[in-house]
């Protein structure tokens, strides 16, 4: 299996403000290095608006339109969450976008009661595993990183279920502790890399946010920690080696519980 480098974009988001953000961040990717996948955060067109009337997206709309370009022009995969209209029903949406044009999704199983997003969005009912170069990548969405279970991998016939795990967010500050705590957990929990990409800024609401975006390696070693309140886009490699002879030397993978759960294959 080969390496895989990614892009990390922390960025503020102006609200509710499609064309701004989709014009800032194709500045912000403008220069930056070869690449196999760049991360966007969550509702990067909008920022964190559980009221989507009027600012949701459609899946042949302007933003996919953007998001297929910038994959095609950047030779890589894009990845970031939408509000999404689909027939009547509202759903936050992550989107793993291309460069052929060719697409998957995953839509977000905890919508976050708190801030009522559950009163307009529908909870997704699957979880998604996405390929990219050779790596299966489990995209979560906020809130979705407090549920171990929703994000627990599993390991038959010698293959882990995924090698990757992507949270994209929009991770208020006043939380950010347990922002960076859950992304090492998440690593170690499950044997794999963990990737969190937070917005920077306040929102529309008047709640701040730290970004700190952050890479873990399957032992818990942050790997990057991108400076807080600052726009910052960060490419790095993460080593495949590493990981399967981590997982190798100690395979706990064998002794997980399984268990089944609806939307869990």
């Amino acid at each position: 299996m080969q390496d895989l480098t990614v892009t990390l974009l922390q960025t503020f988001l102006y609200w509710g403000d499609r064309e701004k953000n989709l014009a800032h961040l194709t500045a912000s990717l403008e220069h930056i290095p070869p690449t196999d996948l760049v991360i966007l955060p969550e509702m990067f067109t909008t920022g964190f608006i559980t009221d989507p009337t009027g600012v949701a997206e459609e899946m042949e709309g302007p933003a996919m339109q953007w998001i297929h370009g910038m994959a095609f022009r950047k030779k890589a995969h894009i990845m970031g969450s939408l509000s999404m209209k689909v027939g009547e029903e509202y759903f936050n949406r992550l989107i793993c976008m291309a460069p052929d044009g060719s697409f998957a999704w995953y839509d977000k199983r905890h919508p976050f009661r708190m801030g009522g997003e559950h009163l307009k969005f529908t909870r997704g009912d699957k979880r998604g595993i996405f390929s990219v170069k050779g790596w299966n990548i489990l995209p979560l969405i906020c809130y979705d990183l407090r549920f171990p279970v929703w994000c627990q991998n599993t390991f038959s016939g010698g293959k882990h279920a995924y090698d990757l795990l992507i949270c994209v967010a929009n991770w208020p500050e006043v939380r950010s502790r347990a922002w960076t705590l859950l992304l090492k957990a998440r690593a170690i929990d499950n044997q794999c890399y963990a990737i969190g990409v937070n917005r920077i800024g306040e929102d529309g609401n008047g709640v701040n946010h730290s970004g700190d975006s952050a890479v873990s390696d399957p032992r818990g070693k942050i790997m990057t920690h991108i400076e807080p309140h600052a726009a910052i886009v960060e490419t790095l490699t993460i080593d495949r080696k590493e990981l399967d002879e981590f997982r190798a030397a100690f395979p706990v993978g064998l002794d997980w519980d399984s268990f089944t759960m609806p939307g869990i294959e």
